[in-house]
Formats: C-alpha cells, structure tokens, sequence
C-alpha cells in the first residue's frame, strides 16, 4: 500500500503549498477538495514564508561572502600586531630599547614572546593593549616604533574592529531568520498537513488508485514501499 510523504524541505514545502493554491484558485469553492477557511490561511501564509526562507537566504550568501572579506582584514590586523612585538623585541635585542619596554604592553621584560592573537577576543585585548601602550609610552618621550609604526597598526586594528561587529551583526541577523523560520516551517507542516488531510477525506470515497490521482493534483505525494512497485500500478 502507497504512503503519503510529507514534505521535509523548504522547496518542497513551497511546492506543496503552490500546488494546493493553485488548484484553490482555479476552482470554484464548492469543487474545492479543501474548504475556504484554509485556503484563506494559505493564501495569507505561503507569501509570508517564502518571504522568510529568501531573507534567510540572502542573510546566509551575504555572510558567507563578508566572512571572506573579514577573515582577510583579521588576517592583516594579526599580522601587524605579531610584526610590531616582533620589531619591539628586535629593537630589545639590539640594545636599542630597554627591556622595560615590554611592560607597556603587558608583557613579561625577561621574555621575547610573541601573545596570542589566534581567537577574535585575544586579538581585541592584545590590540587595544598594544595600541594604548605605545600611545602611553611615547607620550612618556619614548622613541617610536617603526616598521610598522603603531598608526599604521592602529589603521588594521581598526578595520578589524568594524569588520566585526558588521560581522556580528549578520550573524546574528542570520539567527534570528533561523529561529523565526522554524516557528514558520512548524505553521506550514502543519498547514500542509490539514491540505492533505482535508482532500484525502474530499476523495476518500474514490477507488484507491483513483483516489490517490485526484489527490496528487492537490500537491499530495504518495510513495510504494520497497516491492509495491511490482505489484502495483502508480496512478
């Protein structure tokens, strides 16, 4: 015996509904094989969740082309920062800084390391820290450090910090669409599920192979288990 199929994607999902509405419009509500009231709520729904699933959509292509973009500017503000401890420890080395020098940055004097800066968060803390440190220390009549200076650092920080939170917003743009449609996807399952139910009951005095012929026409989907299909003739 043939199974009914519910959908279980957002395509088919569409398609189910579209299918549904389009025979709801083309007939007459006493021929309808589903009654007014549902047709109203779908003509009412299925615009609002095709709306939904294109927002989220378009949220997931733009994020995933801004990811690309921000994984190139945290890229280049890493490598600044690594470069600029690494000229610091350098100038260390050659006698032309103190070694006290560290301290500004919230580094231990006695050792040439480079932090951290491989998570989003270290990168905030260790920059902000650098960044304020060099300020503080030429302000203090320190030689400043070059190649590269910390204004150009500044400059790459900065574009990270604004690739991030534009980041941060898409991606919680992108959940929110998520969440919302999930409470979506539950309305028209379960809207899909009335559809059916109601035209399955419309035609349920039919013949079963007529039945399922003028169901299909509705959107309905019917599947033959494994060696039906060689028993049985598919309407």
């Amino acid at each position: 015996m043939p199974y009914r199929r519910l959908p279980n994607t957002d395509a088919a999902r569409i398609r189910a509904m579209r299918t549904a509405l389009e025979k709801g419009n083309e007939l007459p509500p006493h021929k309808m094989a589903f009654s007014s009231k549902t047709l109203i709520k779908l003509q009412k729904f299925l615009p609002q969740f095709e709306h939904g699933i294109d927002l989220q959509k378009q949220s997931i292509s733009s994020q995933n082309i801004k990811s690309r973009n921000f994984n190139e500017i945290e890229r280049k503000a890493r490598v600044y920062l690594t470069h600029f401890i690494r000229v610091m420890n350098m100038a260390i080395y050659r006698g032309d800084l103190p070694v006290e020098t560290r301290a500004y940055f919230g580094l231990t004097t006695d050792e040439a390391t480079v932090p951290s800066f491989s998570t989003d968060n270290e990168l905030l803390s260790w920059g902000r820290r650098i960044i304020e440190g060099e300020e503080f220390r030429i302000k203090k009549g320190g030689s400043p450090i070059t190649n590269p200076t910390i204004a150009v650092v500044k400059v790459r920080f900065e574009k990270f910090l604004d690739a991030l939170d534009y980041n941060q917003t898409l991606t919680k743009k992108t959940l929110d669409y998520t969440r919302k449609n999930k409470d979506l996807r539950k309305e028209a399952d379960d809207l899909i599920l009335d559809i059916w139910n109601e035209v399955e009951t419309h035609f349920a005095e039919l013949p079963e192979e007529d039945k399922r012929k003028e169901c299909k026409e509705y959107g309905l989907v019917y599947f033959f288990r494994k060696g039906e299909l060689n028993k049985s003739h598919v309407a």
